[in-house]
């Protein structure tokens, strides 16, 4: 009995290793075929010619044959690849995304298990390209064709998202669905893929497991290219209101300190350890830059480097900065910093030629290196205040931020601007600009309580914590992610 159970398992083992070899055999003669690349240069390029899929690669290639790692084709984990990329690709039939006649594309594929999946099906008509990293282009003519799928993650794992976005909506028919799986599935990154994509509509999304631990689960989404699509690179002036995706972060944000605090430089700093970053709570993928303004940065080791850049979570995303200070005491600290642009003017309401008045009380401790604070205001004599002043440019801020930055990116915004923040925020909400912005620190000036002096209101300021107060929960209550900062 167990001798004929053990003929049986070798039998069974024979006939499952001839199947496969059969196969890879075939998938090696598919694509193992003569013919042209899709562009001479491309790194590497499936594409369909005279109802064949060839596969070539290589940096110079021109009428070339090549045989694409057929030892991968003929891996069990291929042939899941293939059985998965199929029952995708069926379900998209029979809802009309794709047809058998459909001129199709499959971008940044390394394997071809989709391209391969598609000719199964019938779809012979059907191109795969991989490229590397910082090659974008597709090598294809604009409005080529009628289904274009981006499978795996590919776009999660670019740098490049907004460019292949951009190549996608080129190369894609006007009435053309293009289909793109994700690992992101929370709601403010599905908003942010959704604006990199201008060219077309959402018609549908769906969760669909995935094929191994990597991606367990997928994200589809279908968009459908328009002719006539309005595209908004900028916002309208006086029309911004928050989407209500951003605005249900707020619920999970830190509450605000409703009571002014007898010992303000223990309890707001104290606060800062309490804050809920926004990509904690949210993926901030899809956007097209990612960008810190500093309003009041000060020296470049100040909020720049102790702060920022040592502990904001970025998600390993790369930011640019820029630096925004009127005091020009510090601006040789920003002189050949990579990745940073210094503005050597003061934030303001309008284009305006402004005094810079450095100052300082005693027992300011929040002066670095013996100097003082600028504030943007006429001087004043008496009051306590010892300073100095200067002429300086200021800048229409709002205008600025609105030149500057589009909804697609990812803005994060420190200000820190001596009492202007009752100037600058009010015009940031008028103009809309303000929901360009997807994070505020802000640091609200008041006459607080001294350490030096018990029982003594700095003189520097005239509004009260309770002014300051009101100005966050205006900020929250237009569905703005504002923090206290210290």
């Amino acid at each position: 009995m167990e001798l004929a159970a053990g003929i049986f398992r070798n039998v069974v083992v024979r006939f499952l290793l001839f199947s496969l070899l059969i196969v890879g055999v075939r998938f090696a003669y598919v694509i193992t075929l003569r013919g042209e690349s899709c562009r001479t240069g491309d790194d590497f390029c499936f594409f369909s010619g005279n109802q064949n899929l060839i596969t070539v690669a290589g940096k110079h290639i021109d009428h070339s044959s090549v045989t694409l790692n057929p030892s991968a084709s003929a891996s069990p984990e291929f042939h899941k690849r293939v059985m998965f990329y199929i029952t995708v690709f069926q379900d998209l039939i029979v809802d009309g995304f794709i047809s058998t006649k459909s001129k199709s594309l499959c971008v940044h594929s390394p394997l071809g298990d989709d391209v391969y999946a598609l000719r199964e099906i019938g779809v012979d008509d059907a191109v795969g390209v991989y490229r590397k990293p910082k090659k974008l282009g597709l090598g294809f003519d604009d409005n080529t064709f009628d289904f274009i799928f981006s499978g795996n993650g590919v776009l999660d794992k670019s740098e490049k998202q907004a460019e292949i976005a951009l190549e996608i909506g080129r190369t894609l028919k006007p009435q053309g669905y293009v289909v793109v799986h994700t690992a992101s599935i929370d709601t403010y990154s599905f908003n942010s893929f959704i604006r990199l994509f201008n060219c077309c509509t959402f018609i549908r999304s769906r969760q669909i497991q995935g094929f191994d631990t990597i991606f367990p689960q997928f994200h589809e989404i279908v968009m459908k290219k328009q002719i006539d699509i309005k595209i908004r690179s900028k916002i309208d002036t006086n029309r911004c209101s928050v989407p209500g995706y951003k605005q249900q972060l707020l619920k999970k944000a830190e509450p605000l300190i409703e009571s002014e605090p007898l010992k303000p430089w223990i309890t707001l700093k104290k606060n800062i350890e309490n804050v809920k970053y926004l990509p904690s709570m949210a993926d901030i993928n899809f956007k097209q830059r990612y960008v810190y303004i500093d309003v009041g940065s000060r020296s470049y080791g100040s909020s720049i480097v102790s702060w920022f850049k040592k502990q904001y979570p970025k998600q390993n995303k790369t930011f640019h900065v820029y630096a925004i200070e009127a005091d020009t005491h510090f601006h040789d600290q920003y002189k050949s910093k990579k990745g940073v642009t210094l503005l050597p003017y003061a934030a303001w309401v309008k284009n305006e030629s402004l005094v810079f008045e450095i100052n300082q009380t005693p027992g300011d401790e929040n002066v670095e290196k013996g100097r003082g604070m600028g504030r943007i205001q006429p001087v004043k004599p008496g009051g306590g205040i010892v300073g100095s002043t200067d002429v300086i440019q200021g800048f229409d801020f709002a205008n600025w931020l609105m030149n500057t930055v589009t909804e697609k990116d990812f803005v994060v915004m420190k200000m820190d601007v001596e009492g202007t923040e009752f100037d600058l925020v009010p015009k940031l909400i008028e103009t809309g600009a303000i929901c360009l912005i997807d994070e505020v620190f802000l640091e609200c000036h008041y006459n607080r309580w001294q350490k030096c002096c018990p029982g003594v209101r700095s003189p520097k300021y005239e509004k009260t914590y309770g002014q300051c107060l009101d100005l966050f929960k205006l900020l929250r209550q237009r569905g703005v992610l504002v923090h206290q900062w210290w």
